[in-house]
């Protein structure tokens, strides 16, 4: 619609003349943009953008949808027509429409006040989703459902998790499975920017080939998380390679000169003479991404023949027949690794390091040609809670890969949003940073992805200045947002009068809910701090979607993580020793190898550090060096076995 009606001066004339008009950035404000697709869920059932809502003065939605196409068509209405039939309805039934506002808010507000209904909640919850994920699992291709396929990293974090409960059992083998073959086959596919790093948006077709070229931060960090745990769980390499293109990636493409992390970047690009067709459009999907055969031919000379047959490139484009509804890839080729190394090898009759030197060469001089071309423009919002789920990505990289740049990138991001979006008068968070901080205050999710990022980041760091940040963040978020009466996070703090509707997001999509993720700070809180009232307020957050998770589990999977969690043993590792000391970083290594989802981890070091640790937790105030020597403990609820200063030891025991 942005091209076909907002751009026509003969929409542009009745909208200025009939309407105030208003656009909403809903990453900006994801409250509006919530309450309004409920309402156009609600009346019409169905969603989705982009979305158009008529409002009454009083911000009282009355008509909305989706796309409407700029002339009539397959029965829709054309959106003038739309536009001139509101404004009639408007003028002769004002009263009644005003009426009707009021009368479909009021039912709005009592849908979202209704009592939690009852239902259990346990370890049989997270077999009926494991069930239904497995449904819809395509075992040939890998995700999840038909095309469009969607990453969504929630549902690989469950299968893992499900997995780790019990790796024997064949539930737990098929998860990993499904796991597993949907990272191959999207690191595999188009979706994936062999040249760059990173993940596009998602894929029109079932094979992960052609993708919605758009670039989300969000994608990138969860995603980097999920590898990172294939990885741990396999310790097959090509699951670090995906991860540390990502993170380049970000580092390179998507991180300020501050430290903050960019929103996204677009789809569509530049159209150049003689890479785009004469005559097309200013803009074209992925035209910074595809190729023709003679582009790629040559840049590489020689080396073309392998990189070719490698990636599926072709002289006539190799875009499966109907993925390219608008004619943009003609022609063109979007890199997919259509042959794994060592098929290339055997083909080409050469040794597979021979091939993954070629191919890296190859890459390395696309990578250069591709600078040139004008890029995708770069949305430059730097948005708290995307941000804290990146620190998230790059604080548990640094561990897995013991890589200390991707620490230091983990924490300048952490310092960016303490100077720029905390603030320490008011203890509370702001939304966003576009050349200065907005007025628009943070939301659920800004609190729950930022919290578990300073975690992850203290986990990393052991920096006892971020944990002490999560904690007050967690304070504002249950003053802010908790819901006392039926437990749950509110994704708005209720301030805002002119937002009539408070919600909670009871779906993990391609972000996970407020509540999922907040559900599992408080558990890792509540046994950093050893506080009990913290369990409790996870317990009832959970508690408090038993209505979904008994009817459909499989919406929110985040959440099941956080019941997993729950439903476990808490179990703790604590290195007494100091932090740089080399048997210290043995022991850190040795924990890092090992897939523990439900493990918390901390350093007693002596200092005040360990103090603040001890303020609650009587067990962390004692525990010390063994004869001079770092020393693990591995506990449960802080009652600990006896410590050990062997790495190996400490596999033995962190194994079982």
């Amino acid at each position: 619609m942005a091209h076909e009606s907002f751009e026509s001066e003969e929409v542009a004339a009745i909208m200025n003349r009939e309407f105030v008009n208003i656009k909403v950035d809903r990453e900006e404000r994801p409250d509006v943009d919530r309450v309004y697709m409920t309402f156009v869920q609600a009346t019409t059932g169905g969603g989705g953008w982009p979305m158009s809502v008529w409002l009454t003065p009083d911000l009282k939605p009355f008509v909305g949808g989706t796309y409407f196409p700029p002339e009539e068509r397959y029965g829709q209405p054309g959106f003038k027509k739309v536009l001139e039939r509101i404004a009639t309805a408007w003028k002769e039934n004002h009263e009644n429409i005003l009426e009707q506002g009021g009368k479909i808010v009021a039912a709005l507000q009592e849908s979202q006040s209704a009592a939690k209904g009852e239902a259990q909640i346990d370890a049989a919850t997270l077999e009926a989703a494991y069930r239904q994920i497995d449904r819809s699992y395509d075992p040939k291709e890998g995700g999840f459902g038909n095309a469009p396929k969607f990453p969504r990293p929630v549902t690989l974090n469950f299968l893992t998790r499900f997995y780790a409960r019990d790796p024997k059992s064949d539930s737990g083998k098929q998860s990993l499975e499904m796991a597993l073959l949907t990272l191959r086959k999207m690191a595999a596919g188009g979706m994936h920017d062999h040249i760059g790093g990173g993940f596009h948006r998602y894929s029109v077709d079932r094979y992960w080939h052609v993708p919605h070229f758009e670039k989300m931060l969000y994608d990138q960090a969860q995603l980097a998380v999920a590898y990172l745990d294939a990885f741990q769980i396999t310790r097959d390499t090509q699951y670090e390679s995906v991860v540390r293109g990502v993170l380049d990636y970000v580092a390179r493409d998507m991180t300020s000169k501050e430290g903050g992390f960019f929103s996204a970047e677009d789809a569509d690009s530049p159209v150049v003479a003689g890479i785009g067709d004469p005559g097309h459009q200013k803009t074209k999907e992925g035209e910074f991404y595809i190729w023709t055969k003679k582009e790629i031919d040559a840049a590489l000379g020689d080396a073309a023949e392998i990189f070719d047959f490698h990636y599926g490139v072709q002289a006539h484009g190799n875009a499966p027949e109907g993925s390219d509804p608008h004619d943009e890839f003609r022609g063109k080729n979007i890199l997919i690794e259509r042959h794994a190394i060592a098929e290339t090898a055997t083909h080409f009759k050469k040794t597979e390091d021979e091939i993954r030197k070629s191919l890296a060469q190859s890459r390395t001089k696309l990578f250069g040609i591709r600078a040139k071309r004008p890029r995708p423009h770069l949305d430059d919002k730097i948005i708290a809670a995307w941000n804290g789920l990146m620190i998230s990505g790059y604080a548990r990289a640094a561990q897995v890969l013991d890589d200390a740049r991707y620490l230091e990138i983990a924490t300048r991001a952490a310092k960016f949003l303490r100077e720029n979006l905390y603030d320490s008068s008011r203890k509370i968070l702001y939304r966003n940073y576009r050349e200065g901080r907005s007025d628009i205050e943070g939301f659920a999710d800004d609190y729950a992805f930022v919290i578990q990022g300073l975690i992850d980041l203290y986990e990393a760091s052991f920096d006892i200045e971020w944990l002490k940040l999560a904690v007050q963040l967690q304070e504002t978020q249950g003053r802010l947002f908790f819901d006392e009466k039926n437990g749950g996070y509110f994704s708005t703090s209720g301030k805002d009068q002119n937002v009539f509707l408070r919600m909670k997001d009871d779906n993990d999509g391609a972000e996970p809910a407020a509540s999922s993720v907040a559900a599992l700070n408080l558990l890792r809180l509540s046994q950093v701090r050893d506080d009990p009232q913290l369990t409790e307020r996870a317990r009832k957050t959970i508690d408090a979607f038993a209505a979904t998770l008994s009817h459909f589990p499989s919406a929110m999977p985040q959440m099941l993580v956080a019941l997993d969690f729950s439903l476990s043993k808490p179990r703790q590792i604590v290195i007494a020793g100091k932090k740089d000391a080399p048997e210290t970083k043995a022991l850190l290594g040795e924990v890092h190898r090992h897939f523990l989802p439900k493990t918390i981890l901390l350093l007693a070091d002596g200092s005040d550090d360990q103090k603040y640790l001890g303020e609650k937790n009587e067990a962390i105030r004692t525990m010390s060096t063994v004869e001079g020597k770092s020393a693990a403990y591995v506990c449960e609820n802080f009652t600990c076995k006896a410590p050990v200063t062997d790495p190996k030891a400490l596999s033995e025991l962190v194994s079982k």
